[in-house]
């Protein structure tokens, strides 16, 4: 037993904390029983020191440790006789292996908050308008033996794919939860955050997602590929703001989670981490509270809800907004649309006009939770078997479509029509209105296997396959170059009001619907097929710009009709995700120039001119003058 002296200290901070006359540890209990336990790394010596009557204030009890060597000790700490690990840990040590179930001998490393020199570290501060999210899974990104990365399975890993996601043309990550969790369930539940594990032989199975309580204070040992994992994290960072990457990173809050240590718990990561945003998941969130701290003014902050009204005065509108709503209303509601189910029109136009006034809002087709993008239209029913709960977990509602055969299959005209389709979700995604988020994989047609709920899948099922086959090739080099036209031509049109009116005098409304004829769009239940028209206008080079978006989700060729445009303009087909054929330009203003495009596809039509003087919405047309 070493002699240590030891002082009173002050309720806060919690957890350990370096002092002028040594290391402060802080733990807040109701118990009398309550004391700190210290391990030796080299001798593995065990110290208990109880944390006396006097050390209390409040239900906290602190103490400092003198002239005590951070770096030959671990510590926890003790209540009613249990070992606890500090829930304010800055570093978990005894779970470095992802989804070991033995060898649970926790405990917390002592670390030194500002140590790290961040050099000239800047935050990309992308805008919603001109961001492209990324969701990934820390682990299941590079852990497949595809990846051809050293240190498979971790964020170092990541940083081998910089170049990948740069061409892709990707602007931030969202990563799932990269906090320290345990991956096991506890099978007796003696402490909270202590797994008993001495019965292994149990149901309890790996928690390869990490929505459960965790250390929010301390990343994910197992991600990284070294032991001092503070430093390698925020290299991590480091490495992705010099590429001009954001990091968003996602915390669950269970319910008996505390606000006061959701709210500390972000900060600490915003001031010690540098990250660029976070995805809020919980029923207990204090959004108002975070949304109102000066710190986050320039940090990302997602929510399935946003108070505006208790955010904001009434008259206050943020000059560049940093929240965002992250619902799964698009995806739900353009599935849809994507599989050609009836009465759905209203909702494209719905959310390609949807805006809130003071805060942004996400566009994702899939994610982590249902199918992906290539089982979306490769299966009509989910395949959770594997997880082990009689394929009863998991969405039974997925508004997917087998394309007419479920699974794989090699029959050429049902993988043509799975290539369309996913083309056309992208399509939809990136052309939509809104921050656009693409689900790690969906790019190169990763699948798996049909399960809508892999949460506990360590394996191949939730791993990317990197192995490319000529359809992968053919989509990510289709989702590189949507990802381009969004940024250098939607960018800007997208992200603004829209009044459906001609405020510039070009003779043509910002945004406007057509079909079978322009200016008319039929939203008939019956209907599948949409044109969607956005206008341009330049007072420097005083150009018109026209973009018409051809959406046709039925079974059958459909025709479509464009606007009259002035005589030394044409109508160019730029993008298209099937064929369009049968051009026919009409330079009569009383006729309409068609094309017809290809069954369940879409298209991109641009057309440039002049601004012609004094020049009238008809409703029918430009006016010839």
């Amino acid at each position: 037993m070493i002699n240590l002296q030891t002082e009173k200290g002050k309720p806060y901070p919690l957890g350990a904390s370096f002092v002028k006359e040594g290391i402060q540890f802080a733990y807040a209990s109701d118990s009398k029983d309550v004391g700190l336990v210290l391990k030796n790394i080299k001798t593995k010596e065990i110290t208990n020191i109880p944390f006396k009557t006097d050390t209390r204030s409040g239900n906290i009890y602190s103490l400092i440790v003198k002239y005590l060597d951070a770096d030959k000790y671990v510590y926890r700490f003790y209540e009613d006789g249990l070992p606890v690990v500090d829930p304010y840990s800055k570093t978990v040590a005894g779970n470095e292996k992802f989804g070991i179930k033995k060898d649970f001998d926790m405990y917390s490393a002592i670390v030194k908050e500002d140590n790290y020199d961040w050099v000239d570290d800047k935050r990309p501060l992308t805008s919603f308008d001109e961001s492209v999210i990324y969701l990934l899974h820390v682990r299941g990104f590079t852990n497949h033996s595809s990846s051809k990365v050293k240190n498979k399975g971790t964020i170092q890993g990541i940083l081998q794919k910089v170049e990948y996601l740069k061409e892709l043309g990707i602007t931030a990550l969202e990563l799932m939860p990269s906090y320290e969790f345990f991956e096991y369930e506890p099978l007796t539940n003696k402490k909270n955050d202590v797994p008993d594990l001495s019965d292994i032989s149990g149901e309890s199975k790996v928690n390869y997602w990490g929505f459960k309580e965790g250390f929010y204070f301390s990343p994910k040992a197992s991600y990284c590929s070294t032991k001092d994992i503070t430093k390698e994290f925020k290299d991590f960072v480091h490495v992705l703001h010099e590429n001009k990457i954001e990091v968003i990173m996602q915390f669950y809050f269970p319910d008996l989670i505390k606000e006061n240590i959701i709210y500390e718990a972000i900060r600490f990561w915003a001031t010690q981490y540098h990250i660029d945003g976070f995805h809020l998941k919980g029923n207990k969130i204090p959004f108002t509270l975070i949304a109102n701290d000066p710190l986050f003014s320039d940090i990302k902050l997602f929510y399935d809800y946003i108070p505006e009204n208790d955010i904001y005065d009434p008259s206050y509108v943020p000059e560049n907004k940093n929240l965002c709503v992250y619902s799964d209303a698009f995806m739900y509601q353009m599935r849809k649309v994507l599989k050609g189910d009836e009465d759905t029109l209203k909702e494209l136009i719905y959310f390609s006009r949807l805006s809130y006034p003071k805060s942004a809002s996400v566009n994702f087709m899939t994610n982590y939770y249902g199918f992906t993008l290539n089982d979306l239209v490769s299966y009509d029913r989910k395949h959770n078997e594997d997880n082990g709960e009689k394929n009863l977990d998991g969405c039974d509602y997925n508004f997917s479509w087998n394309c007419g055969i479920e699974g794989k299959t090699k029959k050429t005209s049902i993988v043509k029509l799975r290539k369309r389709m996913m083309k056309n979700a992208l399509f939809l995604l990136f052309t939509s209105k809104g921050t656009p988020v693409l689900f790690a994989g969906d790019e190169i047609c990763n699948s798996q296997q049909g399960n809508n709920n892999p949460y506990c899948q360590d394996n191949s099922v939730s791993y990317i396959n990197w192995n490319l086959t000529e359809d992968s090739k053919e989509m990510l080099e289709y989702t590189k170059n949507l990802i381009k036209l969004r940024k250098e031509e939607f960018t800007n049109i997208l992200n603004r009001e829209f009044s459906m009116l001609d405020r510039t005098g070009t003779g043509f409304p910002d945004l406007s619907y057509h079909s079978d004829m322009a200016w008319k769009a039929d939203l008939a239940t019956y209907n599948r097929h949409l044109g969607i028209m956005y206008s341009d206008y330049s007072k420097e080079n005083e150009t018109v710009t026209l973009y018409y978006l051809a959406f046709n989700f039925y079974w059958k060729d459909i025709t479509f009709s464009l606007p009259f445009i002035p005589e030394e303009s044409k109508w160019e087909p730029v993008f298209s995700t099937g064929l369009v054929k049968n051009i026919k330009e009409s330079k009569d203003a009383s006729k309409e120039s068609k094309f017809e495009i290809e069954n369940r596809s879409c298209a991109l039509f641009k057309t440039e001119f002049k601004k012609v003087k004094n020049a009238k919405n008809t409703i029918g047309g430009l006016s010839k003058q």
